[in-house]
């Protein structure tokens, strides 16, 4: 097995132009089998709201919720770095709520870093974070969090905010920033302003890595997906169809057969 990632690993990946591979994940069995594929960096997010939950946003998402989450990822990552996303009004409020919530991300769910949404607005919280030993990964662009501010799930188009987001969370000591629904050229000339990695969803080729929602990818979610998805297998068609064949044997009577009964 090779060894363990760190944000100094994705540092140097980043040096080197070895692109970083994430993932989401929100359990134990699907972040054993990412982590043995060889991903990188496994984001706890809170789009468990969503994916797993079957919420219509991310919003009401708790700080339990994610520690529960986080810990049962943590137990089946070896390798990968893993990170718990701080969800809605968890360090929003005040610098010493975020830096409480964040240390239970480290203290009581095994993760190494946490994310959290904004740029210039929130660095405050990831210098005081960073300050407490605890390691920040920025997110700028589409902030899910902020939907309603936004105006609904929206490309962010602003270059000069953008650049000036990236460079702040940089400067208050974020170890990587996570670049959503940004048009390619932005996320390009972001990527090179930066002397952190860049992770991209919705934001082109260009930037230091990646990162999808497993449940989009593996082709588990059905009903609309992003643009940027591409799905790399079809689990929801083969589930349905293993679940049917099981339904029919039973009600066949074929089974359980000889062979699975004691």
């Amino acid at each position: 097995m090779s060894r363990a990632v760190t944000v100094k690993t994705l540092m140097e990946m980043k040096r080197e132009k070895k692109p970083i591979v994430s993932l989401t994940a929100y359990d134990y069995p699907f972040a054993k089998i990412a982590d043995e594929a060889g991903v990188d960096v496994l984001l706890v997010g809170d789009s468990l709201g969503m994916v797993v939950q079957g919420g219509a946003s991310t919003l009401g998402v708790t700080m339990d919720e994610m520690i529960y989450h986080t810990r049962t990822v943590a137990r089946g990552a070896k390798r990968a770095l893993v990170v718990g996303d701080m969800p809605f009004l968890s360090y929003q409020v005040s610098i010493s709520e975020a830096i409480y919530n964040a240390g239970r991300f480290l203290k009581e769910a095994g993760a190494a870093a946490v994310k959290l949404e904004g740029g210039a607005a929130v660095v405050d919280r990831i210098k005081a974070m960073t300050d407490a030993g605890i390691p920040v990964q920025a997110h700028i662009g589409l902030t899910p969090q902020s939907v309603h501010q936004l105006g609904g799930y929206r490309v962010q188009r602003d270059a000069d905010r953008l650049l000036l987001d990236a460079e702040a969370v940089e400067s208050a000591g974020a170890f990587s920033v996570v670049l959503e629904g940004i048009p390619k050229d932005i996320a390009k000339n972001i990527t090179a302003a930066l002397s952190i990695p860049t992770i991209g969803i919705g934001a082109g080729r260009e930037c230091d890595g990646q990162i999808l929602v497993l449940h989009d990818m593996l082709g588990i979610n059905d009903g609309h997906l992003p643009k940027f998805v591409k799905q790399y297998g079809s689990l929801r068609k083969s589930a349905v169809e293993s679940i049917e064949n099981y339904i029919k044997e039973v009600r066949e009577g074929a089974f359980p057969g000889d062979e699975h009964t004691y």
